[in-house]
C-alpha cells in the first residue's frame, strides 16, 4: 500500500470504492450515489488547492482503493483534522490502519504538527477502535453536527484526539 497524490485517472476507482452506500454513509462528504463527475470534481480540488489529500493505493493491483487526508492544518498553533476512507472490498485486511499510520506519521513528523483531532459518526465502531490503537482519547461531542451526504442523516459527531506524544506508533 501507498499513499500518493491523487490523478485524473483515478476516477474509476474512486467511484468504484465511493458509490456504496456502506461507505458514503460514514462521511460527511461524500455524496450517494456518487458518480464519474462528483470523483473528477474532487480530484481537481485536490489537484488546484495542493491539499493534504492522498490516495491509497493498492501497489499488487495500482489500484486507488480508498483515500486520507488531512484537513484544517494551522501551522501555527501545529493542528489539523482529517479522514480517511477504504472500499468496502478491502475492509478487514489492514490498509486502512496502515493509511491511517502513514497519515498520522505524516502530519507529526513532516508537517511538524502537535495535535491531531479527528471524528466519527456514533455507530461506525471500526473508526473508533483504530483511532484508540493509535492513542486517540475520545474528547466530547459535537452534537446534530452534519447532514451525512451520503445517508442524507443528521449525525452527531464524536470527536478524538491525538497528541505527538501520546502516539502509538
Amino acid at each position: 500500500m501507498i499513499l500518493r497524490q491523487y490523478r485524473l485517472e483515478d476516477a474509476d476507482d474512486i467511484v468504484d470504492g465511493l458509490n456504496n452506500i456502506n461507505v458514503t454513509k460514514w462521511l460527511q462528504g461524500a455524496p450517494y450515489p456518487y458518480t464519474k463527475d462528483d470523483a473528477l470534481h474532487f480530484i481537481n480540488k485536490s489537484l488546484d488547492n495542493k491539499l493534504y489529500n492522498f490516495a491509497i493505493v493498492l501497489k499488487s493491483e495500482d489500484k486507488v482503493i480508498g483515500g486520507t487526508q488531512s484537513t484544517n492544518i494551522d501551522l501555527h498553533n501545529g493542528t489539523a483534522g482529517g479522514g480517511i476512507w477504504i472500499s468496502e472490498k478491502y475492509w478487514g485486511k489492514g490498509y486502512g490502519t496502515e493509511a491511517f499510520g502513514a497519515r498520522i506519521k505524516y502530519a507529526f513528523e513532516v508537517l511538524g504538527l502537535r495535535r491531531l483531532e479527528n471524528g466519527y459518526f456514533k455507530d461506525n465502531e471500526k473508526s473508533h477502535k483504530m483511532q484508540l490503537r493509535f492513542g486517540y482519547k475520545d474528547e466530547g461531542i459535537r452534537r446534530q453536527k452534519f447532514v451525512s451526504r451520503g445517508s442524507g442523516k443528521i449525525e452527531d459527531e464524536y470527536i478524538t484526539g491525538l497528541l505527538k506524544d501520546e502516539w502509538i506508533k
